[in-house]
């Protein structure tokens, strides 16, 4: 990273090894989708032989070396926070909830039965990055996330968690209560939905259990 593209032999003059031997970790690199090689360009008179082969980091490789997207967005919605207040920080978890479901929110409200939109929810999710499945449990499924990219920011703006919530409970059509979360320190997200509910048509019901055990229910009318 520090050097830019490079060759293999200046690798190997850099770690002390033989060529054969850093080609191989080069190679191992290149198969996981952390490096990639491309012919080094030519600024003089075409010389026999091949062209050397330049190795630099793809996006997925330079994630080794940390990155600081969490605490961006942790500070921008501290100052959102500050000069837009907590309406605008409300919107803006509303927003992104929208967003992130995009097109797979119509996969879901076309889905037969309440089961079958938790299923479908669970695929939408998965292929969001968030890992998730859809299980029975007792009278009703619990929604599981076991993953949760932006759960660092959702640590300190639980609105994030909330909005979400908010936005399942519309599209399954019932009440759900957020049973737990990773921003809480909790293995997975996990959200119980009633298959015996009777469906909500004019608005929807959520319910989130604090760090206390205690129910907090809100309403939001469609």
């Amino acid at each position: 990273m520090e050097q830019g593209p490079t060759t293999a032999s200046a690798v190997a003059a850099e770690l002390a090894l033989s060529g054969p031997a850093v080609r191989r970790h080069l190679d191992a690199l290149i198969a996981d989708g952390e490096a990639e090689v491309r012919d080094a360009s030519r600024r003089g008179p075409r010389g026999r032989g091949r062209p050397a082969r330049h190795y630099l980091l793809t996006d997925a490789g330079r994630t080794r070396f940390g990155h600081g997207y969490d605490d961006l967005a942790v500070a921008a919605l501290r100052y959102l926070a500050e000069y837009g207040g907590e309406a605008a920080v409300r919107g803006f978890a509303r927003s992104r909830v929208k967003n992130l479901l995009g097109q797979g929110a119509e996969q879901v409200a076309a889905a037969h039965g309440r089961d079958a939109r938790a299923d479908a929810l669970a695929d939408v999710l998965t292929s969001r990055g968030y890992a998730a499945q859809a299980r029975e449990a007792g009278s009703g499924v619990q929604l599981c996330q076991h993953h949760c990219p932006v759960a660092h920011v959702a640590a300190e703006f639980p609105v994030l968690c909330e909005a979400e919530t908010q936005a399942f409970a519309e599209l399954l059509g019932t009440h759900v209560q957020r049973l737990a979360t990773i921003a809480r320190g909790d293995s997975a997200c996990t959200t119980h939905v009633p298959l015996e509910a009777p469906d909500v048509q004019r608005g929807y019901t959520t319910t989130t259990t604090n760090s206390t055990g205690t129910s907090l229910r809100g309403r939001q009318s469609e």
